[in-house]
């Protein structure tokens, strides 16, 4: 008791000093600190810095009335903050403001608003100003996250509530896992912060926020499978501590070997060329080793502590029938299941691969105005901009060359299509800038073919960059990153299989499995966007979060079932020991997945499509490895294969126990197996 007590209080001492005195997180929004220095557009925003004016992200300002026409004295109170470039039929003008291009997201919304605030004093009756550019929409979409993850805290927290009072019917049990979830959390969230002050690492808005969703979900799912692992001993054991060994020992492992795929699978964003990927690779492997660390150290110390009562009114008494006895839902699904193994087979395969057709047609590339989910006035300020100039002339391009060929260069800007206007913004002894600007809007298909073929036709004489080049080399960087690092995750997954069964077959339709699931889901998801949610394509970094997330965490539930089987196929055979390790982890698993795909879907209180689009797909298809692979497709697979499922290993006989008259009993389980599964048709 008093090594629990000990333990317990290291653990709040510790977390509380390094919730007091780590600080809070310093984001970076610059979209160029997340390109590697090779790109072109991160050269020029390195070379910019160069010229008089320095690097800047300008603000765009759109004035209107309504679409009658501009007077003098409807622009006298702005004219302070630029020259106003009139639209021919004098109903529009735009004024470009600019501002110094700083990756500190509070410094950007600061800007932004003052303008705004300004604006709204300067202007008569019926004039309305917009604020959007470069700048504005970097504003917007940080000043999207202010409070969200608050928001995202507080919605998670309810959700992992109410799931778990569901699942434990206990009105006290409940606070033990969220009290110690909650802290690891929260000492997860203290190490972003530490890594945002102390390295290089490219941490964004939303790092945090995912963050939380996976420390809260990997948390509660180890809970879950220890105390249930917990309870079932408590039926065998009248001493707690010594329960608490017994779940440990068997429990244990399992949240190791499920944590450590986590936390590989996600370090291998290491190898992305994308910044941010890396920071969230690094943040969140770091949050789950915490999750795991306190799910193994912390919880058992907290539940042995409480004792017994804390599973009032259920309390677990010794000799007691538990899941263990076979008797429950999921026993029945284990065996009919393993009496038809083909027919359960071929049906989740069919209903895998027809929601896997959903992702057919799908596109990836969202524009800078499909990234909300709400209003935004530098949207709306572009839709606007777009009625009377071309709207490219909110993200014009940024061309840098030498003075001598400055005029070169104009000339074949000017004759590259989709370029409207040229000219020579600035230069020095060493640099010329020139602005190009697009008649396609920022980030689209139209607007990137324009960047691709100035690029072209400058065959090196100049570098294209910009927030729309930028955008491009994100997009390129997202589909290298997801080519490169999709059979890295696949590799590391698999080896931990191997590793942890000691078996080849088992590890490949484990993958199989997990990879169809991805799939299922991500045609399901992308059906949902097109067709109910009406976005346009699914966000760059979707496709790769999703897949690092599901396989990594799909193949949890995985570990979980067959780990258990394993541990019992020595004295039950396969069949029997998948029938009964489906029946002790089913309902813990069952209430771990639809908890984390409910956590996964809280995401969507965030206002940005990319987030809400990951933690549909991710919630889908933590459901389907929940409810239908780990329910069907794997006890069916490991019955079809029988024996072989553990090959090239052989899981061995446990010793029998001795008898009263000290010999050995012996059981001949195969025997014992065959009958049971023997139907009397089959005598």
């Amino acid at each position: 008791m008093r090594r629990a007590w000990a333990t317990l209080l290291l653990a709040l001492v510790i977390g509380g000093a390094i919730l007091a005195f780590a600080g809070s997180t310093t984001t970076d929004n610059d979209p160029t600190a997340s390109l590697p220095s090779s790109a072109e557009s991160t050269k020029v925003a390195q070379l910019q810095k160069e010229l008089p004016s320095g690097r800047t992200n300008p603000a765009l300002i759109v004035i209107a009335k309504g679409g009658e026409a501009l007077t003098d004295a409807d622009l006298a109170g702005v004219t302070k903050l630029g020259e106003p470039i009139l639209s021919e039929d004098r109903k529009a003008a735009i004024i470009t403001v600019p501002l110094a291009a700083t990756g500190n997201a509070d410094e950007t919304i600061t800007k932004v608003q003052e303008l705004r605030d300004q604006l709204k004093t300067d202007l008569p009756a019926g004039v309305t100003a917009q604020v959007t550019g470069g700048a504005g929409f970097s504003a917007d979409l940080s000043d999207s996250f202010s409070g969200a993850n608050t928001r995202l805290l507080l919605v998670t927290v309810i959700v992992v509530t109410v799931l778990l009072l569901i699942t434990y019917r206990s009105p006290i049990l409940w606070i033990v896992p969220l009290f110690v979830v909650g802290l690891a959390d929260q000492l997860a969230a203290k190490a972003i912060a530490i890594f945002s002050q102390h390295t290089d690492l490219a941490i964004n808005g939303s790092t945090t926020g995912i963050v939380t969703v996976l420390v809260f979900g990997a948390g509660t799912n180890y809970a879950l499978l220890l105390i249930s692992r917990y309870r079932e001993e408590l039926h065998k054991h009248e001493d707690r501590f010594e329960a608490m060994r017994k779940a440990l020992r068997g429990a244990g492992p399992a949240i190791l070997a499920s944590s450590g795929t986590v936390v590989l699978a996600l370090l291998t964003l290491l190898l992305a060329s994308l910044k941010s990927n890396a920071a969230l690779g690094v943040t969140a492997a770091v949050g789950v080793a915490i999750a795991s660390l306190f799910a193994l150290v912390v919880l058992p110390a907290a539940l042995v502590i409480c004792g017994r009562k804390l599973f009032w009114p259920f309390i677990p008494k010794v000799g007691q029938d538990g899941a263990e006895s076979e008797r429950g839902f999921w026993g029945k699904v284990g065996r009919t299941v393993v009496r038809r193994p083909v027919a359960v087979t071929a049906f989740a395969v069919v209903v895998l691969g027809i929601l896997s057709l959903g992702a057919l047609g799908t596109k990836v590339g969202l524009s800078q105005t499909e990234q909300f989910r709400v209003e935004a006035e530098s949207v709306a300020g572009l839709e606007t901009l777009s009625k009377y100039f071309p709207a490219g002339a909110a993200g014009p391009a940024t061309v840098l060359t030498e003075p001598a060929k400055a005029d070169q260069v104009v000339k074949i800007l000017e004759d590259t299509p989709g370029v409207v206007q040229v000219r020579i913004a600035e230069q020095n002894t060493d640099l010329a800038s020139i602005s190009a600007v697009m008649q396609a809007a920022p980030d689209t298909a139209e607007a990137f073919d324009t960047i691709r073929a100035m690029r072209d036709n400058l065959n090196g004489e100049a570098l294209v960059g910009g927030t729309v080049a930028t955008a491009l080399d994100t997009r390129d960087a997202a589909r290298h990153d997801l080519k490169m690092i999709v059979p890295v995750i696949l590799g590391v997954v698999f080896l931990v299989l191997v590793l942890l069964l000691r078996a080849l077959v088992a590890p490949v339709l484990l993958m199989l499995t997990v990879v169809l699931s991805f799939m299922a889901s991500l045609g399901a998801g992308s059906w949902l966007f097109r067709h109910v949610f009406d976005y346009p394509a699914l966000d760059n970094s979707v496709p790769l979060f999703a897949f690092l997330f599901l396989v990594a965490l799909g193949v949890d539930y995985n570990i979980f079932l067959v780990t258990r089987a394993k541990e019992e196929t020595p004295a039950r055979g396969t069949r029997d020991g998948m029938v009964h390790a489906l029946a002790v982890t089913g309902a813990v698993i069952t209430s771990a997945g639809i908890l984390l795909a409910a956590v996964f879907a809280v995401l969507g209180v965030l206002p940005v499509v990319t987030l809400t689009q990951i933690g549909i797909i991710v919630g889908i298809g933590v459901l389907l490895d929940t409810l239908l692979v780990r329910t069907v497709l794997v006890p069916a697979l490991a019955t079809l294969t029988g024996d072989r499922f553990w090959w090239p290993g052989k899981p061995q006989a446990k010793t029998p126990p001795v008898d009263a008259g000290g010999s050995r009993e012996r059981t001949d389980w195969d025997s014992v197996n065959r009958s049971k599964l023997t139907t009397p048709a089959d005598s």
